[in-house]
């Protein structure tokens, strides 16, 4: 399905007021400004081995191959409802793997295949994914981890840990980041801290260990082999494979919720904090782009990079792509160069 505005019509009450109306009541049906939007929310951002850009949406899949931008109704749950998607993946043989509220969802270039709980995935709400050196997937859920081998699903025990009770969606055994790093070993983000499985066996790193929270939501490691956490409660940390690092300029962050990390081509991180839009640390300052630098929402979940450098964002009110020193808000129309 080939998505234009014209598929949109309103009424002249509606379409006679200001984006500024709609953009401070962005849950009012119709909303003319979000029916413009690549989503009302943007939770994902994905590049695929073939160029193609893929955002995961609470409306569903979109796709923009450099020159239209298509929607994919064939994700469904099994009520063959639609879904919010929240996490996109690619693995070794160049199938598409959605993670959704309905499941999780496979696409290999033509045809997309729906698993839920009745076909042996522990959750039907799935929050992240990973795929190992093996091949195997990993489906984080409300409930805990399936591994997917491409026949059936299998569980994987992690701990449990307390519930979040600053989040309208938690159990103690959500999993909050599904992460594989240089040496192949895969990282999980949980309410009790991190967790490293090298093949073998399972070791938890915690406050105890040092760990700036147990409520792990992000995990990131840079080119220098450096771990990043990012959590709910307490910020950013940094570990070394050894020791924790203070990198002193990110202690504004203490006691803030942080949603995203990435490391771009130049090295530079970018940080999604709650509330507060995107920091990028040069290594020696941060940052800060909001609501002032084109943003149209400070409440940013996903920071991308693309195969051309180009640094994407989503989250609240849509989808944006930085220009010079701002981003621009993407919408359907573009502009998408």
């Amino acid at each position: 399905m080939i998505l234009s505005n014209s598929a949109y019509s309103q009424n002249s009450s509606t379409t006679e007021l200001p984006d500024s109306y709609w953009i401070e009541r962005p849950h009012i049906r119709p909303n003319p400004f979000i029916e413009k939007q690549v989503g009302g929310v943007v939770r994902d951002i994905f590049e695929d081995s073939k160029g193609n850009l893929w955002f995961g949406t609470e409306d569903g899949s979109y796709r923009y191959d450099g020159n239209k931008l298509e929607f994919f109704d064939e994700i469904k749950n099994q009520f063959a409802q639609g879904v919010t998607i929240k996490e996109i993946a690619e693995d070794e043989k160049g199938n598409l793997w959605f993670g959704h509220t309905g499941g999780l969802s496979k696409y290999d270039g033509q045809i997309f295949t729906n698993y839920n709980e009745s076909d042996g995935l522990v959750s039907d709400d799935v929050w992240k994914i990973g795929v190992d050196k093996n091949g195997v997937i990993w489906v984080g859920t409300t409930y805990g981890i399936s591994l997917f081998d491409g026949q059936k699903f299998t569980s994987f025990e992690v701990p449990e840990s307390p519930k979040d009770s600053t989040k309208g969606i938690t159990s103690t055994k959500i999993i909050h980041s599904i992460y594989k790093d240089s040496k192949q070993n895969i990282w999980l983000g949980t309410n009790g801290g991190a967790y490293k499985y090298d093949g073998e066996s399972l070791t938890n790193i915690s406050e105890i260990d040092g760990l700036c929270s147990n409520f792990v939501n992000k995990i990131l490691e840079d080119r220098n082999g450096n771990l990043w956490f990012g959590t709910s409660r307490n910020g950013f940390c940094v570990y070394d494979g050894t020791k924790f690092i203070n990198i002193e300029v990110l202690n504004v962050f203490n006691d803030k919720e942080v949603w995203d990390i990435l490391e771009d081509s130049k090295g530079n991180i970018w940080l999604s904090v709650k509330h507060e839009g995107i920091y990028k640390y040069d290594g020696n300052s941060l940052t800060n782009y909001s609501k002032k630098d084109g943003l149209l929402s400070n409440g940013i979940m996903t920071i991308f990079e693309d195969s051309k450098g180009r640094i994407w964002c989503g989250g609240l009110l849509g989808l944006y792509r930085l220009d010079g020193n701002r981003f621009e808000n993407v919408t359907r129309e573009g502009p998408w160069e």
